[in-house]
């Protein structure tokens, strides 16, 4: 599986005084299994370009190749791409219905055509994957839960119809930092699991660094950068230019280093920031 995107561009309100170029001749391409982390300030062109990856929307020009079949010349089954690339959108919690979890987690393999039993074992499958405990809260009203345990059963709706590529836009948003760290490992477990393509959105530094295979830097509309996390941030000038953040490690290392020049360091996270600590600074023998 992969999904790669061809000089695509897309605008807003053609011919209307607020005509805007939402994408402007962007092109990527993501790997069987990778974790591509987006990042880029409000209005560069994120979420519309996960939007035209099982396409929501149409673009002006170029064309969106999904395990090599191009679903942007109007002659592929949409809602069998769909299928295969799960769209989660930002607060999708706001998007529950049924009057309970198991009936909500199932509507979408229910209208499929899928037999009772496969409804069953994917609805079963899809709540434990994302760390809720199916006995105790398939009967429950999805209304009834905290804020991190309804995004859960929201993507557990659409883990349901078996994906190949999970798209995530913001899936943090909003969440208190318990729940913040419960999703994150949610997405890790289902990386680990499934081994699917995952594209997420997100304006936390520490979360792109934590989670992704690869970055991509989006600005007015355009790919301004993309490598490993290590490379992207890396170029601090350029992101702070953008209007981006590095991570905070990237941040308390600098300083770290500017005392203590003996330390070398380019860590973007705890544990990177405390092996290159250790390296230099040996732990105190125990007594």
């Amino acid at each position: 599986m992969s999904i790669e995107v061809k000089d695509l561009t897309y605008i807003y309100n053609p011919g209307m005084p607020g005509e805007t170029r939402a994408l402007d001749g962007v092109s990527l391409k993501v790997n069987d299994g990778e974790v591509l982390g987006i990042i880029g300030h409000t209005g560069s062109g994120k979420s519309t370009l996960l939007q035209h990856l099982n396409g929501l929307l149409k673009p002006a020009s170029g064309e969106v190749y999904v395990d090599g079949q191009c679903i942007t010349d109007g002659s592929v089954k949409l809602v069998d791409i769909r299928r295969k690339v799960g769209l989660v959108f930002q607060y999708p919690e706001y998007q529950l219905f049924e009057e309970t979890v198991s009936k909500d987690v199932a509507f979408g393999p229910r209208n499929v055509g899928l037999s009772d039993e496969e409804v069953d074992v994917r609805v079963k499958a899809a709540i434990q994957l994302v760390g809720l405990n199916y006995d105790e809260i398939c009967d429950s009203s999805p209304f009834e839960l905290s804020g991190g345990q309804k995004r859960r059963v929201a993507i557990a709706g659409v883990i349901a119809m078996r994906p190949s590529v999970l798209i995530l836009d913001e899936p943090t948003a909003g969440l208190d930092p318990a729940a913040h760290r419960e999703i994150l490992s949610m997405i890790k477990v289902i990386h680990d699991n499934l081994g699917i393509i995952i594209i997420f959105v997100s304006h936390n530094m520490a979360d792109i660094a934590n989670l992704s295979d690869r970055v991509v830097v989006m600005d007015k509309a355009r790919i301004a950068m993309q490598g490993t996390p290590q490379e992207v941030f890396s170029h601090e000038k350029e992101l702070t230019a953008m209007g981006l953040d590095v991570p905070p490690m990237r941040s308390i290392m600098r300083k770290i280093t500017d005392a203590i020049p003996s330390i070398h360091s380019s860590a973007l996270t705890v544990e990177e920031a405390a092996h290159d600590i250790r390296a230099v600074i040996p732990a105190p023998a125990q007594k």
